[in-house]
């Protein structure tokens, strides 16, 4: 089979001006960057066409380090749901170069079942990850010029909590010194750099409903606190309505297409581990706008992305799927069966088995926000049928639906049969009312305690001093009632990435907080999760290449 990349570029695609048209969008209204992408107005959203469509979210189990295909999942569903004669569109997260030239490749699905043109979208694209990363920075430097221009009225800040972000997996920059030199280079003062999926910024980019509440939500963002513990936010700066001013383009859903010409929304880029891993609202919105179905996914597993949708993206936009699709494959239910890692595209039935835990803490989890549930089975060339009717057996013991999803192979066709599943139960058995996992009034340690016992499974939550500090902050702030967004590992329920399955009864450290007034929510830090990865010992970047203007390597 040809590589994603060779896919990707052996797919003749359609104009960008013929996309929109074919959701109802005219050419008139989008605004083009070359002949494949465009930025969609978000003055197009009408509430009321929403009411007609039907929200899919996308989730998975917890994944292996190479993924479990939940983007490859999304749009091969939205490519199905066509090909059986549906308008869809599936809206997505933005690459970030971090991943794409790190561990993992590229980000825009796999075989078949693609977004494109997906070199641009993998790198570059219209620009939204610079314009974060560009705004982030800018309310850096100029919080430092405040201070350097204000030092001889006496003014500074006790505590400085806004560090800066770059799109790009660089441990040495985790901690840092400014400043030094001569004097006129500003104060000295310790900072560090956050990976721009993990920035404020792109929390406010994916939560608000528009330019204005971009602009009001960068103004409440604290940068500090004075030496009366008072906050030092933006606004008192001034310089809010500037730095909305570098996200009004940013703030336009990208549209692109997938391996079959259909559309695709593409915009907002958090991490699910480290950040709210969700696609933004408005791009959510816009699909519902033009869609019969829409198709959503949230980063990595349930635990991290789906818990984050619902308690902070559906709590705070009023968005509610009618069914949530759980994807799981052979590889990742055999690690969460104590099979070595080396031998998980064999054979192995009680691995299987015992993987099943993890799957079914998962959906148990997700039943217990009202949705209801499918398992999508996500097909390696390696899986025999034997081993796949295991999985099916299992869920239908189970009462869960189940379909097999070929798209990566088959493209469209290899999903309809995934697709007919998705429309029946909707139309059968649509999710009921959302049910959060806390409400708003519960304080901050209580929300995070309700995740981490609810959700995770774990027995005791351990607050750190520095913690507990932070949440008689919060208290005297008068912010209680913002969300909590826990960033922890990827790999497992609990804090420990090695402890796979459903590991339950553990003691969950929280060892920092992060208060982010301009996205409106709390960032609770699971042990030693870190907001700027690193690189692997050979990064993707070794197989990346270009040549007489063709780029290789990406996947």
């Amino acid at each position: 089979m040809k590589t994603d990349i060779e896919i990707a570029r052996s797919t003749e695609m359609k104009p960008v001006a013929e996309v929109a048209a074919g959701i109802g969008i005219g050419e008139n209204e989008i605004e083009q960057y070359g002949r494949y992408m465009a930025k969609i107005p978000v003055g197009l959203i009408d509430e009321e066409k929403m009411k007609k469509s039907r929200l899919i979210l996308v989730t998975a189990i917890t994944a292996t380090k190479a993924g479990i295909g939940k983007t490859t999942a999304s749009i091969g569903l939205a490519m199905g749901l066509e090909k059986i004669g549906k308008k869809a569109i599936v809206a997505l997260r933005e690459p970030s170069l971090g991943p794409c030239f790190g561990l993992k490749g590229g980000a825009a699905g796999g075989g078949y079942a693609q977004v494109l043109p997906m070199e641009k979208i993998n790198l570059h694209f219209t620009g939204d990850f610079h314009a974060v990363t560009s705004t982030h920075n800018m309310i850096a430097a100029l919080l430092d010029n405040y201070l350097y221009q204000h030092q001889a009225e006496g003014f500074a800040l006790k505590e400085i909590v806004w560090k800066r972000v770059l799109d790009v997996n660089d441990r040495s920059l985790r901690n840092i010194v400014t400043g030094l030199g001569p004097r006129t280079n500003g104060i000295p003062q310790e900072s560090g750099f956050d990976i721009t999926p993990a920035s404020e910024i792109m929390a406010i980019l994916c939560l608000a409903k528009d330019l204005d509440d971009v602009k009001r939500r960068i103004g409440n963002i604290t940068l500090g606190y004075t030496f009366d513990d008072k906050p030092f936010t933006v606004n008192d700066m001034g310089v809010a309505g500037a730095m909305a001013a570098l996200m009004a383009d940013a703030i336009k859903p990208n549209l692109v297409q997938t391996t079959e010409g259909s559309a695709a929304i593409v915009h907002g880029g958090p991490f699910a581990n480290i950040a709210h891993g969700c696609n933004s609202v408005i791009a959510t919105r816009e699909a519902m706008t033009f869609g019969d179905y829409v198709i959503t996914e949230a980063g990595f597993g349930a635990d991290l992305g789906a818990e984050k949708f619902f308690n902070i993206k559906c709590r705070k936009s009023g968005l509610c799927p009618q069914l949530t699709m759980i994807v799981a494959t052979l590889q990742g239910l055999k690690m969460h069966g104590d099979v070595p890692l080396e031998k998980i595209k064999e054979p192995d039935a009680e691995g299987i088995r015992k993987g099943f835990s993890n799957l079914d803490r998962h959906i148990s989890n997700l039943k217990g926000f009202g949705q209801t549930v499918l398992v999508c089975f996500n097909r390696f060339a390696s899986d025999t049928e034997e081993e796949i009717d295991m999985v099916r057996r299992h869920c239908e013991e189970n009462g869960v639906g189940f379909a097999v999803n070929d798209a990566y192979a088959r493209g469209g066709n290899g999903a309809a049969d995934l697709a007919r599943k998705v429309v029946e139960l909707i139309d059968r058995n649509p999710s009921g009312p959302l049910r959060l996992t806390y409400p708003d009034t519960l304080d901050t340690a209580g929300k995070i305690e309700a995740v981490a016992r609810n959700i995770y499974g774990a027995g005791s939550v351990k607050f750190s001093s520095r913690s507990l500090r932070q949440m008689d902050r919060i208290r005297s702030l008068g912010i209680s009632h913002f969300p909590v967004c826990i960033a922890k590992t990827q790999y497992s329920f609990s804090q420990d990435p090695k402890k796979y399955g459903a590991p339950s009864g553990f003691e969950f450290e929280i060892s920092d907080i992060v208060i982010n007034t301009g996205a409106e929510m709390i960032v609770a830090i699971a042990g030693d999760i870190i907001r700027m990865p690193g690189l692997p010992k050979s990064p993707q970047a070794l197989r990346i290449d270009i040549t007489d203007g063709v780029i290789d390597g990406l996947s």
